[in-house]
């Protein structure tokens, strides 16, 4: 996994020794499995983290108690190709409601045979959260952040 920060965004990328579309697939279908638990917003514990796989869909987190936290807005969503959500937590760890406060989590997915597909990520605009931005930047992009969730990705598809 390579892990490069510029300015205002936070790329990784992975390979997986799957198709592009079970790469697709298993992201989108089993995002559940990806995003840990113990990382939400809610006062409840989590029950499950649901990927509505369409633009306009939500990311979100539900809890035990039944509580509901849309964390996340899917703006794109390209299978096999490539997925992009809005991410709507700002630099307080709420939920920000304005959408021209909201940085962008896309996730490309190249072919590179039958059987291996290169994943990159790519958390941009962290700029748009305002004051206090780079309090994010640093947080998704530390081993918490989405470096373990491509960690538990990759994990998820070798198991299977």
């Amino acid at each position: 996994m390579t892990d490069t920060a510029q300015d205002t965004a936070i790329r990784l990328d992975i390979t997986v020794d799957v198709s592009r579309e079970r790469a697709f697939t298993v992201f989108t279908e089993q995002f559940d499995h990806i995003k840990p638990h113990e990382q939400n917003l809610l006062e409840a514990e989590i029950e499950e983290t649901v990927f509505e796989r369409r633009v306009g869909g939500s990311v979100y987190d539900r809890g035990v108690d039944g509580s509901v936290c849309r964390w996340g807005e899917v703006l794109a969503f390209d299978p096999p190709r490539r997925l992009v959500i809005g991410w709507r937590i700002n630099p307080q760890w709420q939920i920000e409601t304005d959408p021209s406060r909201m940085s962008e989590v896309e996730v490309a997915f190249t072919e590179q045979g039958p059987d291996r597909t290169r994943v990159d990520l790519v958390h941009r605009h962290l700029e748009r959260h305002g004051d206090d931005w780079e309090s994010i930047r640093g947080a998704v992009g530390s081993e918490q952040g989405w470096p373990t969730y491509l960690r538990r990705y990759v994990e998820l598809i070798a198991a299977r």
